[in-house]
């Protein structure tokens, strides 16, 4: 069971969540609105360290 969790959080969340980053800091960057760059910046942030603190719960 807990390897489902694993998989989920180290692999398939963090693509899904870097994808929706990347497009929010481009769209923010192109409207020239800062805090949807920022949310992005802040998303992608979440996809890339999120694993480290999320995945020792599970091991």
């Amino acid at each position: 069971m807990a390897n489902g969790f694993i998989i989920i959080f180290s692999h398939i969340l963090p693509l899904i969540l870097g994808f929706f980053s990347i497009l929010l800091i481009i769209n923010g960057i192109m409207d020239e609105q800062k805090h949807i760059a920022a949310l992005g910046i802040g998303l992608f942030l979440l996809a890339a360290i999120g694993p480290f603190f999320i995945l020792p719960f599970f091991i």
